[in-house]
């Protein structure tokens, strides 16, 4: 019989939010009468622009007919709609053929785990998005679960925490890393600056480095200072890989579509081009993402369709804005609780001293109704800490909002 992967029995529990979900069943089966409302997971709630959704229903309706009909297309996307990616959110930093459409940023964060296989070192910010550290997992770049629950052995976690302003110790980098780094940062909100990106890539093209930048939420940075792509800082095509997706700024959570923009001057230790290789795996892997999604895609960067893309990332700004309101109460202020939210992300991200986070996320289920997830799941500086998330219905965030204003602590 053939071994098992070794990456999976190496695995620790269960997927973070696949757990949040099963926690939330076992509650409201034991709790049939509790009206419970989710501030967990980051999927969108709000129904798509019609606009771009009109895109999306007359490309379908188009595949009915012999002039609208398409099959395989070209596994790096439509070229136009590369073409009005680069024109139009990256405004001369990236080329079309620097531009690779997909299913979205979490199956490229995969591929990119594939392109640079098991022999690389790896370092996340910690916290971070589970599928970072995951993923390396599973493909053998990291070893088994530390003995003391502190992360993986063959990972490097790079704590961001208040006291360091959630920006890593880059010194305590090793030579020739793979670099995860999120911003705005999922899950404490943060979103790095100019300078903090700049000492970043420097830092990278110094050390050999390569950065892979999840820039997913990219849409909701507000402040006009704050850098939305790794590309507006010089050096950064030497040296990183940007991970985007149109699913929280479209609301294409169920749609799937992302890109990720791997520059032509990347290059391997061997001087061979990073380009051409992802080039590969995409067309070796993937068979090209969705048709409808990418005419829908097309729209949403249209005038009509950015106009409202901003407007419903307003809206998850607006509830964010709300739950650090609550969070900011006499009733968490004077249990020591500290909660951080930018304006530039879509969560709040909240410290609850000398507590364990599932102990909190229990509690405030239990007592609230209210669904969370908790900051020990994104790594080991996450402790004590609870990601509160903006997507919802604004009646329901209002709803949770008053049972938290009253939670007792």
């Amino acid at each position: 019989m053939i071994s098992r992967n070794t990456g999976f029995s190496n695995l620790t529990a269960g997927y973070l939010f696949p757990e949040v979900a099963r926690r939330r069943r076992e509650y409201a089966a034991k709790n049939p009468q509790a009206k419970i409302i989710s501030l967990g997971i980051g999927n969108t709630t709000e129904p798509l622009s019609p606009y771009i959704a009109k895109a999306m229903s007359d490309y379908a309706l188009g595949l009915a007919t012999p002039e609208g009909y398409s099959g395989y297309g070209d596994e790096q996307g439509n070229t136009a709609l590369r073409e009005k990616i680069a024109q139009t959110l990256y405004k001369g930093m990236a080329d079309a053929s620097e531009i690779f459409v997909s299913d979205g940023a979490k199956c490229d964060i995969s591929r990119i785990q594939t392109l640079f296989g098991k022999n690389v070192k790896v370092a996340v910010q910690d916290p971070a998005y589970p599928v970072y550290v995951d993923g390396s997992v599973v493909v053998g770049a990291a070893g088994s679960a530390k003995a003391d629950g502190s992360g993986y052995e063959g990972i490097f976690y790079l704590p961001c925490t208040p006291e360091n302003d959630f920006f890593p110790d880059l010194s305590k980098v090793e030579k020739n890393t793979l670099l995860y780094i999120c911003s705005p940062n999922n899950p404490t909100g943060a979103t790095m600056t100019k300078a903090q990106l700049q000492k970043l890539v420097d830092f990278a093209n110094e050390n050999g480095c390569v950065i892979i930048y999840d820039a997913a939420y990219f849409a909701f940075i507000r402040d006009s200072s704050l850098p939305k792509t790794i590309f507006e800082i010089a050096g950064a095509k030497t040296c990183a890989i940007e991970v985007n997706s149109f699913s929280k700024p479209a609301g294409f959570t169920g749609v799937r579509l992302g890109w990720t923009v791997v520059p032509n001057e990347l290059k391997f230790a061997d001087g061979s081009s990073v380009n051409r290789d992802w080039n590969r795996v995409m067309t070796t892997l993937f068979n090209g993402a969705s048709n409808i999604a990418q005419a829908g895609g097309l729209a949403a960067l249209s005038e009509q369709g950015l106009s409202d893309m901003k407007a419903s990332v307003d809206y998850y700004l607006e509830n964010g804005r709300l739950i650090k309101q609550t969070l900011d109460g006499e009733n968490f202020r004077s249990a020591g609780v500290v909660s951080y939210f930018t304006g530039n992300g879509p969560y709040v991200w909240a410290k609850f001293p000398n507590r364990k986070s599932w102990d909190v996320f229990d509690m405030i289920l239990d007592k609230c109704h209210v669904v969370t997830t908790p900051g020990s799941g994104f790594g080991p500086a996450g402790e004590s800490f609870i990601r509160f998330s903006s997507f919802g219905h604004r009646a329901d965030v209002e709803e949770a909002c008053a049972r938290l204003s009253k939670l007792v602590l």
